[in-house]
C-alpha cells in the first residue's frame, strides 16, 4: 500500500499562525521530499487567517476532525470484485489461486452486491440435490460450456437456461419418452435415436459426452426446435458429476445484512464489530458503495498509524482529536512544553520567539531552500499577527527581522498590511458567542485544574465591550458541560494594547486578581499593557494556581 503523506497540522480553533505555520512547514517537507505532507486544519479559519489566505491567493487546508487509525490505513487485501453471472467452478478456481476464502461479487460500475465464501460454494456442491436448479438460478450456457470443458455446436452461449431439470438419457428411447420433458438438459452418450428423441420430446439443451460426433440429421432437427447442443470430452458420470458447477454465483451469494466497512471508519469501530462475528473476511467499501478490499481480524496486527507533524502547539488538550493513536514525527512550536507524549524520539524543535513562523523560515534557510512570494507572505502575516506588529511582549529580534526579511520578498508593506488584517480580523459583527468564544480558544491543565484561556481582539473598543455582554452571558451556560474548571476571556485591544479579563468558575476572580496584582470589579480585571496569552496571562495564572498545590 503507498504510503500516505504526513499530515502537518496546527492547534484547535486556529489562529493565523497556526493555518499559515502547517501550509509553509508542508510546502518546504515537499520542496525536500515530493509529496511528503500535506497541511491540514482542526477547525474553521478566521476572518483575519481567511484575509490572509485570500491575499496571497492560497487554498483553505482541508479540515481533518481526528487523526484516529482508519480502515483506510490498514494493509488490506485488495481481492478483485467477480461478476455474479461467472460460474461457481470460477470461483472456486480464484478462491485457490488468490488463496482467500471469500469474494466479493461487484456490479460493472464496481459497487458491492454480495460476497461469496468457501463456505457457500461447499453448500452448494453437497446440499444442492434439486435438478431444476439450474434452471431455478438462470444459468448462462456459457457456464455450462466453460464448466464441462465443451464446444458449443448449436445454440446461442448467452441465452439462459430458464425452464426444465437436468436429465440422463441412458435408457432406450421407449423409457426416456415416460420422463423427459420440454427444456430438459438432456445428458447422452453417442445414441442417435436417443438423441433425435430427446430433441422430439421439446428438451432445450442435449450435453453429448466422450466428444461424441454429432450426427448431420441431429444437428440439423436441433437447430430447427432450437435446441442447444454441447460436446464435451466428460464422461456421462462426470458431466453429472459437476453439471451443478456452472450456477452463477449470483444464486449462492450473500447480498442482505452485509457486515461491510467503509474506508474512513476507525480501527476500534470495526474491531468491536468483527469480535462480534463469525466472518473471516469483510469487504470494505466507500460512503457510496464503491468496493475496495477485504480486510480480516490479521490485517489488523499490521495497522499504519497515521503520521503528524505538529506545528504551533505541544499540548494535548490543544491536539487534533485521536492524537494519542497517531505517530507524532515531528514538532515545531514556540509555547511552553506540554503534555503531549510519544512513543519513540521526535524531532521536536521548541525557541522561545513569538510566533512559530520564524522558526519556519528558519529551516527554509537551514535547508537551502527558496521561499516563494506567497510563502513568504503568510508566514510574514502570522508574525505580524502573532506579535501585534511586534508591540507583543513575546516579539524578539528575531521575529522583526525575519518579517521584515519576508516582507521584501512577498513585497508588502509591514504597517500598511498589518492594518489591513487587524481591520478585517477584528471585525465582530454579525458573529454568534460561540463563534467568538471558539475561534482562538485554548485550553492548559494546571495538575488537576484546567484553565481555558480565550483571546478575543479588535481595535474598536466598543466592539469588545459589546462582546464582553455577549460572554457573560454565555459562558455560565456552558461551563459545566466543558472539560476545564476556570474560564478567562481576554478581550484584547489592539490599538491601546490592554486587555480585559473575564473570569468564570470557582475563584476565578481570586487568582486573577492575586496573579495580575489587581482588585477585579465584578468578574472583570482590567490589564494595561497585557496582549499576550502566551507570555503575560497563562504564566501568571500557572504559576498562582500551582501556589495551590
Amino acid at each position: 500500500m503507498e504510503q500516505a503523506p504526513m499530515i502537518v497540522v496546527g492547534h484547535k480553533n486556529p489562529d493565523t499562525d497556526s493555518i499559515c505555520s502547517a501550509i509553509a512547514y508542508a510546502n518546504l517537507k515537499n520542496l525536500i521530499s515530493p509529496g511528503c505532507a500535506i497541511p491540514k486544519r482542526t477547525g474553521k479559519i478566521n476572518n483575519e487567517t481567511a484575509f490572509v489566505l485570500n491575499y496571497f491567493h492560497i487554498d483553505v487546508p482541508e479540515l481533518i476532525e481526528d487523526v484516529n487509525t482508519q480502515v483506510m490505513d490498514i494493509e488490506y487485501r485488495k481481492t478483485p470484485g467477480i461478476k455474479k453471472t461467472i460460474s461457481i467452478k470460477e470461483a472456486w478456481k480464484m478462491m485457490r489461486e488468490l488463496d482467500v476464502v471469500t469474494l466479493p461479487v461487484v456490479s460493472d460500475n464496481n459497487k458491492l452486491e454480495g460476497i461469496i465464501s468457501i463456505n457457500d460454494i461447499a453448500q452448494s456442491y453437497m446440499d444442492e440435490f434439486d435438478n431444476t436448479v439450474l434452471a431455478k438460478a438462470r444459468t448462462p450456457y456459457s457456464n455450462l460450456v466453460e464448466v464441462l470443458e465443451g464446444t458449443l455446436v448449436s445454440g446461442n452461449p448467452h441465452n439462459h437456461i430458464v425452464n426444465g431439470k437436468v436429465t440422463i438419457g441412458a435408457a432406450n428411447p421407449h423409457m426416456i419418452e415416460q420422463w423427459i420433458g420440454k427444456d430438459d438438459i438432456m445428458i447422452v452418450g453417442d445414441r442417435v435415436d436417443t438423441q433425435i428423441c430427446g430433441i422430439e420430446m421439446g428438451v432445450g439443451c442435449l450435453i453429448l459426452c466422450l466428444d461424441s460426433p454429432v450426427n448431420p440429421l441431429v444437428l440439423q432437427l436441433a437447430k430447427e426446435r432450437e435446441c442447444s447442443v454441447i460436446t464435451t470430452k466428460l464422461d456421462t458420470y462426470s458431466v453429472a458429476r459437476q453439471i451443478n458447477q456452472s450456477i452463477p454465483v449470483r444464486y449462492f451469494m450473500r447480498k442482505d445484512n452485509l457486515v461491510t466497512f467503509e474506508l474512513d471508519e476507525t480501527v476500534e469501530a470495526i474491531k468491536e464489530i468483527m469480535s462480534t462475528k463469525r466472518h473471516r473476511d469483510f469487504p470494505i467499501i466507500d460512503d457510496i458503495g464503491n468496493y475496495y478490499g477485504m480486510v480480516s481480524r490479521r490485517n489488523l496486527l499490521a495497522l499504519r498509524k497515521k503520521k503528524v507533524i505538529l506545528v504551533d502547539h505541544n499540548e494535548k488538550s490543544q491536539a487534533v482529536n485521536g492524537i494519542e493513536d497517531a505517530e507524532i514525527c515531528e514538532i515545531i512550536d514556540h509555547h511552553r512544553l506540554g503534555s503531549l507524549q510519544t512513543i519513540s524520539p521526535v524531532y521536536f524543535r521548541n525557541q522561545p520567539v513569538g510566533c512559530t513562523a520564524t522558526i519556519i523560515y528558519q529551516m527554509y534557510q537551514e535547508n537551502n531552500q527558496v521561499i516563494d512570494k506567497p510563502t513568504a507572505g503568510i508566514l510574514c502575516a502570522a508574525i505580524l499577527s502573532d506579535t501585534l506588529l511586534f508591540r507583543s511582549p513575546t516579539c524578539t529580534p528575531l521575529d522583526e527581522a525575519t518579517a521584515k526579511a519576508l516582507s521584501q520578498i512577498a513585497e508588502i508593506d509591514l504597517e500598511n498590511f498589518a492594518m489591513e488584517m487587524f481591520e478585517a480580523g477584528s471585525s465582530l459583527k454579525n458573529r454568534s458567542a460561540e463563534e467568538l468564544f471558539n475561534q482562538d480558544y485554548k485550553t492548559f491543565q494546571v495538575e488537576k485544574t484546567g484553565i481555558g484561556v480565550s483571546q478575543i481582539s479588535s481595535i474598536n473598543q466598543r466592539e469588545l465591550d459589546h462582546v464582553a455582554s455577549m460572554m457573560k452571558e454565555y459562558v455560565p451556560t456552558i461551563l459545566s458541560g466543558l472539560s476545564v474548571q476556570l474560564i478567562y476571556i481576554m478581550l484584547t485591544n489592539i490599538h491601546d494594547q490592554s486587555s480585559t479579563l473575564l473570569t468564570f468558575g470557582p475563584n476565578a476572580d481570586a487568582y486573577a486578581g492575586e496573579a495580575f496584582q489587581v482588585t477585579p470589579e465584578n468578574n472583570i480585571c482590567h490589564l494595561p499593557g497585557v496582549v499576550s496569552r502566551k507570555k503575560q496571562v497563562v504564566p501568571a495564572l500557572v504559576a498562582r494556581l500551582q501556589e495551590e498545590l
